[in-house]
């Protein structure tokens, strides 16, 4: 009876033994299937971009042959399109709304060469959300990545009443009717309107401080850049401390007059840079950690909340 059910045992692992064989082998030929697909796909956009030996193209040697690069590559935001299957203006846009990582580090020149097998990670954009509207006022959360131009060609009865860079989020509003407009605008001119936002920025902030350092803007290639400059126009900035989390710091900060990148460059000044605004002297990270998260215009109170990524960098 004993040795029946010994080598009933063994045959049962023998047939299992010949079971994970078969998967095994099944695997593996699917595996080097897959690899043989990706070898074929990376050589032939090699081949379409010029870059394999034989293609014709600019002589380095007179032969009237490309020369051969020891590494394969292309530009990122060709390899971007033909990853999410979209095309190159897509791709390059995506690069530089600041959407695209190669692991942790994010692309920042579309026309870049990069391997041919480069993976990239591509964050997606949130959608706009509506706040409050009326015959006067449409108030959005406007995420981060989104220009604010973009939500308003989504209203096109609405104008823009103020901008938000592109990176911060929170309370962005369109006005419906030039008397309302001009209502609106007196309103910000003699600082008649709260303006709340919150921001993580490095290092450890304690105490609270008036930030009141004239501003000036200028344009570097085709962006705005803000200076503290004597020659500047009027800003203040008063700053609150809020939470301490290791080497970073989240405030509350409530801004008068709003200028170009007011907080950024305040906050600069005096050596607590916000996370992630590598133009300001942040560290690196996913998005600019600013969010305009309240706005008082004229009695009305419109409030954003706080974006999740804001609570990761929390204790």
């Amino acid at each position: 009876m004993k040795k029946r059910e010994a080598s009933e045992r063994r045959n049962s692992y023998k047939k299992k033994e010949a079971k994970e064989k078969v998967k095994s082998k099944a695997f593996a030929k699917a595996d080097a299937k897959r690899s043989s697909q990706k070898k074929t796909y990376l050589e032939g956009l090699a081949k379409r971009s010029g870059m394999f030996e034989g293609e014709p193209g600019e002589s380095a040697t007179g032969s009237g042959r490309r020369a051969v690069s020891k590494e394969k590559t292309e530009k990122a935001y060709k390899l971007v399109a033909v990853q999410e299957s979209i095309s190159n203006a897509q791709g390059k846009g995506l690069i530089d709304r600041g959407l695209v990582y190669v692991g942790n580090k994010k692309v920042m020149i579309a026309r870049g060469e990069l391997p041919l097998d480069t993976t990239f990670i591509v964050q997606q954009v949130e959608t706009a959300k509506k706040i409050f509207e009326n015959d006067d006022l449409i108030v959005v959360d406007k995420p981060a990545f989104l220009n604010a131009d973009e939500i308003e060609r989504q209203y096109p009865d609405a104008r823009l009443l103020h901008r938000l860079d592109r990176e911060t989020s929170g309370v962005l509003m369109l006005v419906k009717n030039e008397e309302f407009r001009e209502k609106a605008i007196k309103a910000f001119r003699d600082d008649e309107v709260y303006k709340e936002y919150v921001a993580w920025i490095e290092g450890v902030f304690i105490d609270e401080i008036m930030i009141d350092k004239p501003i000036i803007t200028e344009k570097r290639g085709n962006k705005a850049y803000s200076k503290v400059s004597k020659n500047g126009k009027p800003a203040r900035s008063e700053v609150y401390p809020v939470e301490v989390n290791g080497k970073r710091s989240k405030v509350k900060i409530i801004i008068h007059e709003g200028r170009t990148h007011q907080i950024r460059t305040h906050l600069r000044s005096v050596n607590f840079p916000i996370v992630g605004d590598e133009m300001y002297g942040g560290k690196r990270n996913r998005r600019v950690m600013l969010h305009a998260k309240k706005v008082t215009l004229l009695g009305m109170t419109f409030e954003a909340k706080e974006p999740k990524v804001f609570a990761h960098f929390s204790t």
